[in-house]
């Protein structure tokens, strides 16, 4: 069975949490990403910032992304997935946190971010299917 490792996208880059909303969407942009994992300064994951958090909880609530940290946007423990976890076990996180991105963590290491389009691409049509389904319903 295929593993995170095996469809996962490597070298994933952080936004530190005391780093700016506006410096994330630069490195969003210039990564070509819409998601960065949030790391603290003891590089541990702390979060997941996405493009549509920048624009509904800082822009949409009139607050300045220069000033707004990353970390304020760090909601709970980070949903992650092992480097060694096949794409079933995948395939049910995403279900059940419904969830589009997964950090892949190897030991305490961020080594990875796996993305529904990773694991559609991975799974047969009638599971990648079922993926689809789950996470576009409310």
């Amino acid at each position: 069975m295929t593993t995170a490792r095996e469809i996962m996208t490597s070298g994933t880059e952080c936004i530190g949490v005391d780093e700016s909303v506006l410096e994330a969407a630069k490195k969003m942009k210039s990564l070509g990403v819409g998601a960065l994992p949030i790391c603290g300064t003891d590089n541990k994951l702390k979060g997941m910032l996405t493009d549509r958090d920048i624009v509904v909880k800082v822009l949409g609530a009139g607050q300045d992304p220069s000033t707004v940290k990353a970390g304020e946007l760090a909601q709970g423990e980070a949903v992650t997935i092992g480097a060694d976890d096949e794409a079933d076990e995948i395939l049910r996180t995403m279900t059940q946190h419904k969830v589009r991105r997964l950090p892949v963590i190897d030991g305490h290491e961020l080594v990875g971010t796996v993305a529904l389009a990773d694991v559609a691409r991975a799974l047969p049509n009638p599971q990648a299917g079922d993926l689809l389904e789950a996470l576009s319903t409310d």
